[in-house]
């Protein structure tokens, strides 16, 4: 879509309150263990950066837009759909790295990313796709010619670094949400759950 330009005396874009997706969330005592490496990882740093809370971490799946003035129900309805209808069997997923979002000199998100061990993680958002496209909001899917990136962000504003090996991070998916955000508020809603069952 072409960049627009916003001309003196013309109304400016309102700026987005919500968002929605979908993800998957690490147990509990995985999430723990995530969020004192994140804090680890800060203090070497040097950085006033602070990690992300462990309730908060998690792997966006697809990312189904933000939006002004609350979440648009036909895309919400179009969602709940795509999920309910998702048929998979639970799967082990792995991170085995740290890898930086920044662009030097820039700051920015640094994350845990995976290899062979996050191959879930893309069958599940290549199935959203399809049953998003299934359900009318086709447009919403992250198009197949952009690349999906499996990742857990640990911190936002950390300088960047070289990729480098972790011991690995692994917990079983056996279920994954549609997700309300309330964006500038660090608030994530749950708006459906659905359990990884296998074809009936």
């Amino acid at each position: 879509m072409p960049e627009q330009f916003w001309l003196p005396g013309l109304e400016a874009p309102p700026t987005p309150t919500d968002g929605l997706f979908f993800a998957v969330f690490p147990d509990t005592q995985t999430a723990a263990g995530v969020a004192k490496f994140a804090q680890q990882l800060c203090v070497e740093a040097r950085v006033r950066s602070k990690p992300l809370a462990a309730g908060r971490l998690h792997v966006t799946l697809q990312h189904l837009g933000n939006f002004a003035g609350g979440l648009p129900q036909a895309r919400v309805d179009a969602a709940m759909q795509a999920g309910a209808s998702i048929r998979m069997e639970p799967f082990t997923v792995e991170f085995d790295s740290v890898v930086s979002f920044a662009a030097r000199p820039r700051a920015g998100p640094l994350v845990l990313g995976g290899g062979a061990g996050v191959a879930g993680l893309h069958a599940l958002h290549d199935a959203l796709a399809a049953a998003l496209r299934g359900a009318g909001a086709g447009d919403a899917a992250l198009p197949a010619t952009v690349p999906y990136t499996p990742h857990v962000t640990l911190a936002y504003g950390m300088p960047w670094a070289a990729t480098r090996p972790i011991e690995p991070v692994s917990w079983n998916v056996r279920e994954f949400a549609l997700m309300h955000s309330l964006l500038g508020r660090t608030r994530h809603v749950v708006l459906a759950r659905w359990r990884l069952a296998g074809v009936v």
